[in-house]
């Protein structure tokens, strides 16, 4: 046989080669264990996760999702502590609290957005010190974090703890929302897409969380919400966990830019008005975090700190300290 022959031969055997290789590499990514994620049912990252299926950044970073859409924040967490997911969407500060107790948790933040103390359009209510007298709906109880941090931010406007001169009513969003409509509250301090849903019927936002934080000396403001899972998941599912994260933020940067990708969102976001679907992809795109810098965690640790002044044990745990690293980036 002549050389060429022989190296025609090599040839055809190389791209065999490497068309194999090419073909096995799918097959090694779907073998890899889905990561499995928890959301609440109508939470705004579902938005996020049908867009990284949508425009097909999980399939480009070798990602398998198994999602499942939970009832109540609790049922999330006790999802993750129990072992039964992967990645669950909560806030850092209880992340923090429970790494301190012993649970080895890693964050990395997927927005942010934060609420807002939202009133009548036509209410009269024109500054902070106006709530005094009222009823003012808060999401979530007593120690939630943004009613902590708007006590501190009132202080010095009211000469005193707010939580004193008006009635705070606590409650979950979407029922402190009806009653707001109804008349039964003065104002409601909400999360941001609540905030967003009132803003598109006429409600107007009385006090900014993020204002809250600049005023309080939190600058940047500190994304608050993002995912949490255990240590070890990065041990026997790094390359799975890192790839899912680019394809957060390459769902985040389409987003904030692609009317289209809304678009396609549309029919699950549960809207009613056009002013509305805006409203809320106005709002989440304010909320698209930039990457992880040391201002963010610098930031961070002086809103730990207050919170610890604010909540006390009760809410940061009995041996508070603040531990970076629970926060975690992707390598880019």
């Amino acid at each position: 046989m002549s050389p060429i022959s022989l190296s025609r031969r090599a040839a055809l055997a190389a791209c065999a080669g490497a068309a194999a290789m090419t073909a096995l590499r799918p097959a090694a990514a779907s073998a890899a264990a889905p990561l499995r994620i928890v959301t609440l049912k109508f939470g705004t990252v579902n938005w996020l996760l049908d867009t990284i299926h949508g425009e097909g950044f999980d399939a480009r970073e070798g990602v398998t999702m198994a999602r499942t859409e939970l009832a109540s924040t609790q049922a999330l967490t006790v999802s993750l502590q129990a072992g039964d997911c992967d990645l669950a969407v909560s806030d850092w500060p209880w992340a923090m609290r429970r790494r301190l107790d012993g649970e080895p948790f890693r964050f990395a933040p997927y927005s942010s957005a934060l609420g807002a103390v939202m009133v009548g359009g036509d209410s009269g209510i024109a500054s902070i010190a106006d709530l005094k007298g009222k009823k003012l709906g808060v999401a979530g109880g007593p120690l939630d974090k943004s009613w902590l941090l708007l006590r501190a931010y009132a202080h010095d406007k009211v000469d005193g703890d707010i939580a004193t001169m008006l009635e705070p009513v606590f409650g979950a969003p979407p029922l402190l929302s009806e009653q707001l409509r109804l008349g039964r509250v003065d104002g409601v301090l909400t999360y941001w897409n609540y905030a967003a849903r009132l803003d598109a019927g006429g409600y107007r936002r009385l006090v900014d969380m993020s204002d809250v934080m600049k005023q309080l000396g939190l600058t940047p403001p500190p994304p608050l919400v993002g995912f949490v899972w255990r240590e070890t998941l990065l041990d026997k599912a790094g390359a799975q966990v890192e790839g899912f994260f680019r394809a957060v933020a390459a769902a985040n940067a389409t987003l904030k830019t692609s009317d289209a990708a809304w678009e396609r969102l549309r029919p699950s976001m549960q809207v009613t008005s056009d002013a509305e679907f805006a409203r809320l992809r106005d709002y989440f795109r304010s909320g698209v975090p930039g990457p992880w810098t040391e201002a963010d965690l610098k930031s961070s640790q002086k809103l730990y700190e207050l919170l610890t002044d604010l909540g006390g044990a009760e809410f940061v745990g009995p041996n508070p300290h603040f531990d970076p690293a629970l926060f975690w980036s992707p390598k880019v």
